[in-house]
């Protein structure tokens, strides 16, 4: 890949400021805190996929390849180009100060070797994912690099972050790492689609010291992110006047948001309800109980069941009606209503003002079609859960229904 698709490090800390007001793409690179933990040296080497599922002697052969892989540059291969030139006229010629040319060209291949390779050695990298991320939305994924070795540095370092099933499109380059530290930079990316982002591991490489070969090697790091669906803005059809004003939602005790009333503590209750107002002024601790809200929630079913026969245009159709969901689901937590987000499958997931939309989002990014043929063995299989789920959590006897329950005051 050329330069313009790398997304190179800074050593100054305003290019950071300049990527967020929409300049040149680069990543910052600031030293770790000194009293960050080391992470260990030695990182396990990326395998393919398919040497999990393949034959005795095809791991075997995995197994004895070299742990560095090298490439030659455009310049590489032209000096390469220009060493068996002038080995070839030495031969026929016989001339000592071709010889010397030679010698002193094939040096230069020696001394890239080695240093390349000091250069890669003892290397830990790390990723940092974000909290959330979301498709359309751009977020930035950090790297950290950690050198080991007491007195030599590493130079000219280029890491790609590896994700299963795409392309690796991402790297960050660091240009020192001093001995006994580390180097953080950052690439932003713009997810294209939801579900799971399963990354595997890094390729670090490096072309130090001329350039003339890259030296790389692959480590493994696993991580995963979720990628929520799309939100857009909908407009919600107006509340009624008495829903908005609380009139009409709230009646008797429950677990609601509103004070209905207070009365004095009494063992089994919930110590986070305690009006400390009222517990200051007398011996006894006072309890708050709550509001019941009687609002219902707001419904949202999702079709998840794939036709027989249906070509590629339902798979459109599916991420339509995922992002319609979603857009829905936040629009009404925002304005304060409960929302329940189901399938035909069954499944079901619930968010509120108080617990937020993260729970729904991360349904509906993990949802995926199921083919109508499978509906049998899904209903199967639920069954076996709920059984099983029955008899693992059997319900409490009467000793602890009686001990569960709480004291009135005689």
């Amino acid at each position: 890949m050329g330069a313009e698709d790398r997304e190179r490090g800074s050593l100054s800390g305003s290019s950071r400021g300049a990527e967020r007001e929409g300049g040149a793409a680069r990543s910052a690179i600031r030293p770790s805190r000194l009293k960050r933990e080391r992470p260990p040296i030695e990182q396990r080497p990326l395998l393919p996929s398919r040497g999990e599922q393949a034959a005795s002697w095809t791991k075997v052969l995995l197994a004895l390849r070299p742990p560095r892989k090298l490439k030659f540059t455009r310049e590489g291969k032209y000096y390469l180009g220009i060493t068996l030139g002038v080995g070839f006229a030495a031969i026929n010629t016989g001339n000592n100060l071709l010889y010397l040319l030679l010698g002193m060209l094939l040096s230069l291949i020696v001394v890239s070797g080695v240093m390349s390779d000091l250069s890669l050695r003892h290397l830990t990298v790390t990723r940092r994912l974000p909290a959330r991320a979301q498709v359309g939305r751009a977020h930035l994924v950090e790297i950290e690099v950690y050198n080991h070795k007491k007195r030599v540095p590493s130079y000219a370092i280029e890491v790609e972050d590896l994700r299963a099933g795409q392309p690796a499109d991402k790297r960050c380059f660091f240009l020192k790492i001093s001995p006994s530290s580390a180097q953080v930079a950052a690439y932003r990316r713009t997810p294209a689609k939801r579900g799971r982002d399963r990354h595997t591991g890094f390729r670090i490489a490096t072309r130090f010291p001329f350039g003339l070969f890259e030296k790389s090697r692959e480590v493994e790091a696993e991580g995963d992110l979720i990628i929520y669906p799309a939100v857009d803005p909908v407009r919600l059809p107006v509340e009624d006047a008495g829903r908005r004003e609380g009139g009409a939602s709230l009646s008797g005790r429950g677990g609601g948001d509103e004070t209905f009333g207070l009365r004095p503590m009494r063992e089994g209750d919930d110590p986070r309800d305690i009006y400390w107002k009222k517990s200051t002024m007398r011996d006894q601790l006072v309890l708050r109980e709550r509001t019941r809200e009687t609002r219902p929630d707001v419904r949202i079913v999702v079709d998840a069941v794939r036709p027989a026969g249906e070509g590629d245009g339902f798979a459109q159709a599916f991420e339509r009606r995922i992002r319609e969901a979603a857009s829905r689901a936040v629009a009404h937590i925002k304005r304060g209503d409960a929302v329940v987000v189901a399938t035909t499958l069954g499944e079901r997931v619930r968010g509120d003002r108080n617990i937020g939309s993260d729970a729904i989002l991360r349904f509906l990014a993990l949802l995926e079609a199921v083919d109508e043929g499978r509906l049998p063995e899904l209903g199967e299989a639920r069954a076996a859960r709920a059984s099983a789920r029955q008899v693992s959590s059997p319900g409490p006897t009467s000793g602890e229904r009686r001990t569960s329950t709480p004291r009135t005051a005689s």
